[in-house]
């Protein structure tokens, strides 16, 4: 997986629509993007950039010092003629977030990250489910924001699930919610900003902000205790007007199969979900649940013309078997010509995908910079 680069991204959302009470925000946030995609800057080169005046780029960096979140970092070096520019960049005690990711197999991650996606320090329980496992998260949320040095600009989580844009987690059999008000919850309980979506639009917005995902088209697979799904079309995670764009765990595979979490019988988390194929028994049993995968992506690839592919989960389950099986029944199922373009490929837990894209969540919808 790559790491993050300096240079200019593409692709990216835009900011949206600016009322004349937000200017400031988001001009703040164009500063902000700049640091955070190019490095340290001159207030000049930010004026430059960003379209600002100097007088307005110099009087939002003073703001962005005494807040902390940048640092003049001296001189930028060469000889030049004139007074030497002195460049600001991102601080060394910028805020941090509180990341929480509820994906897992009875596991619920948590840790402080810094907003370039850089994990400082994490912990993690044992995750119930019903009221039992709100109040696991209540729990570890406080003992981070207890060990926490630094400011906290927010709490991020990332559930599995249909979650609405206020934080409200509508349906999420797996650990028994309905109509939970998780992000009020937590704020309540902490005084911080909440932030809540699902499990596999955090790890998608991750792959592609921190990592290597196409941000021209993405879908990524998170494979944990369900089986989720994140679309990313041209810079932007989908949600849908449903809300339940990616949700392929929950598509029927087998009619006579299992029953699932959501009532239904057979669906693909049966056969594709962590304590699956930890009972699968032989390398037959892997490929054909690699099979019934390619299978659900196939038409999701070839309609909506993506080629970047990723399977994220335990790496020692998804890589070798079931990863080929994947690969073949796409081949098989599309077009000949999306199927040489289509890339299947395994990005393992260790990685923390959605605690990293809790960060990029948080610092998007606190700060503006995507």
């Amino acid at each position: 997986m790559s790491q993050v680069t300096n240079g200019p991204r593409t692709g990216r959302r835009p900011l949206g629509k600016v009322l004349p009470g937000d200017a400031r925000r988001h001009h703040l946030a164009l500063v902000l993007q700049q640091l955070f995609d190019g490095g340290p800057r001159s207030r000049a080169d930010l004026a430059r950039e960003t379209g600002l005046t100097r007088v307005t780029v110099s009087d939002l960096v003073s703001e962005l010092l005494t807040t902390g979140m940048v640092a003049e970092l001296g001189h930028r070096p060469g000889v030049r003629q004139g007074k030497p520019a002195t460049l600001v960049g991102l601080a060394g005690t910028a805020p941090v977030v509180i990341g929480l990711d509820l994906s897992g197999d009875g596991i619920l991650r948590g840790a402080l990250i810094d907003l370039q996606g850089e994990i400082l320090a994490s912990e993690h329980v044992p995750l119930s489910d019903g009221e039992a496992a709100v109040g696991e998260v209540v729990a570890l949320a406080r003992s981070l924001q207890e060990s926490s040095t630094r400011t906290l600009l927010g709490i991020g989580i990332g559930a599995p699930g249909i979650i609405n844009d206020t934080g409200t987690v509508l349906h999420a059999p797996n650990l028994g919610w309905s109509e939970l008000d998780l992000a009020d919850r937590l704020q309540r309980e902490t005084g911080l900003p909440t932030h809540v979506a699902n499990d596999a639009n955090m790890a998608t917005t991750a792959e592609s902000t921190f990592g290597a995902g196409d941000e021209a088209g993405l879908l990524l697979v998170t494979i944990g205790h369900g089986v989720g799904g994140g679309v990313l079309i041209d810079g932007r995670v989908l949600s849908g007007p449903l809300l339940s764009s990616g949700e392929i765990g929950h598509v029927v595979v087998d009619p006579d199969g299992p029953t699932c979490a959501c009532g239904n019988r057979g669906c693909l988390e049966t056969t594709l979900a962590v304590p699956a194929l930890r009972e699968a028994k032989s390398a037959a049993e892997l490929s054909a649940a690699g099979t019934r995968l390619g299978s659900v992506l196939s038409p999701v690839v070839t309609t909506l013309g993506i080629a970047d592919v990723v399977l994220y989960g335990p790496i020692e389950l998804l890589d070798g078997h079931l990863l080929t099986a994947t690969q073949d029944a796409l081949a098989h199922q599309t077009l000949p010509f999306v199927a040489q373009q289509v890339h299947v490929r395994v990005v393992p837990l260790e990685n923390e995908l959605v605690l990293k894209g809790a960060a990029a969540f948080v610092r998007y919808r606190e700060i503006g910079v995507v």
